[in-house]
């Protein structure tokens, strides 16, 4: 028997170059408001079953969903698919309060279903390879690192009728680093099982659209519980191109930088005796034996899927989850630390760069259940 996966979203179908890799899953329903989308995605895919009411599809023979729509509906339908007995692999971010979080902790916990948040950044060749090189010591103790998300989205704030979108005010409508994610994601595991303490967070102020609440840029320093540092950036709406993987990883033998637009990813690493006014960078690409083994033999349906291959991959660590192979990459506690990045920024930035407390969600859903 197969995992059978229901999709919901038209976002999900990013996946699809996965599931053409294993046979022990398929996709045998699709669910989209949109009938046009479903109707597409089914004859492209073959897929058996369409839905546009969600709650149909849940009652459907399904054992698993991709949860891929707009992200106010994340915690929600994260939360009707457990109790419906399904387990769920979630786009980011995971909610949009903190009230949302601890209960997507708690029904997590309670259910027992597999929850997985599809960060599919952590998933790209880069930072696979950076992480493997931070477990074998090249890095030495890692203490400073630095995320940057640069992505205009002016284009998305309307839908194609011209009528405002959900990013209207769900992005572009809050202060503060409100998609924390792709930036976070990736160091954070290069830091290991450290975890947040606080945050303080400041924003630019409005310059380029001056009728959203979101300025042109945010950024937080996050103290962790260890007493080391990440810096956090976030511009949805400035007038440049692209930047959305720059990433820096600083330890006490070696540092690795990402290229900000164009050229190669570099690290350094000290040498004995070295006069460090004359220390050279080298191309990353030296240590490329340090990607992971599934990397080196990349099949040409991870090359196809976005992210470099991050929804390849993100995908089939999602099914060796639901069949107790691993457990989940980025589970419900990494899921909520993450996204309460963003909801504590905005209350950050609205109180003068106040310090907010990161909650314990583990202790929190714990000291819940015992009630």
């Amino acid at each position: 028997m197969y995992i059978k996966v229901g999709i919901v979203g038209g976002r999900g179908l990013s996946v699809m170059h996965a599931f053409a890799d294993v046979e022990y899953a398929k996709v045998t329903a699709i669910c989209d408001i949109n009938e046009d989308v479903i109707n597409e995605a089914a004859e492209k895919y073959n897929i058996p079953n369409k839905f546009r009411i969600y709650e149909d599809m849940l009652m459907s023979d399904i054992d698993a969903v991709i949860i891929a729509t707009p992200m106010q509906l994340h915690v929600q339908q994260s939360i009707q698919a457990m109790h419906a007995g399904k387990h769920v692999l979630c786009e980011v971010t995971a909610g949009v309060s903190m009230d949302e979080l601890f209960w997507l902790a708690e029904e997590v916990q309670n259910t027992k279903k597999v929850y997985m948040m599809a960060e599919n950044y952590i998933y790209t060749p880069v930072v696979q390879q950076v992480l493997s090189m931070r477990k074998a010591g090249l890095f030495g103790d890692p203490y400073y690192a630095e995320g940057e998300y640069l992505h205009n989205i002016s284009n998305h704030m309307t839908y194609p009728d011209g009528t405002p979108s959900w990013r209207r005010w769900w992005q572009w409508g809050v202060r503060g680093l409100f998609y924390p994610t792709h930036s976070l994601g990736p160091v954070m595991k290069w830091f290991g099982d450290d975890s947040i303490d606080f945050i303080v967070a400041l924003g630019c102020g409005w310059h380029t659209q001056k009728q959203y609440k979101q300025e042109d840029t945010s950024v937080a320093l996050l103290q962790m519980k260890s007493g080391k540092l990440i810096r956090i950036r976030v511009d949805c709406v400035s007038n440049r191109p692209h930047a959305m993987a720059n990433h820096t990883l600083q330890g006490t033998k070696g540092v690795y930088e990402s290229p900000r637009t164009h050229g190669n990813h570099m690290v350094y690493f000290v040498k004995e005796g070295e006069d460090i006014d004359n220390a050279q960078w080298e191309p990353l690409s030296n240590y490329n034996h340090y990607l992971p083994e599934r990397y080196k033999t990349i099949s040409e349906n991870a090359k196809r899927s976005g992210h470099d291959g991050g929804d390849y991959y993100i995908l089939q660590d999602f099914l060796d989850a639901i069949r107790g192979i691993k457990e989940p990459e980025i589970n419900v506690f990494d899921a909520c630390e993450w996204t309460a990045v963003g909801i504590l920024s905005a209350l950050s930035v609205s109180n003068r760069g106040r310090a907010m407390d990161m909650p314990n969600f583990r202790a929190k859903c714990d000291n819940a259940i015992k009630l």
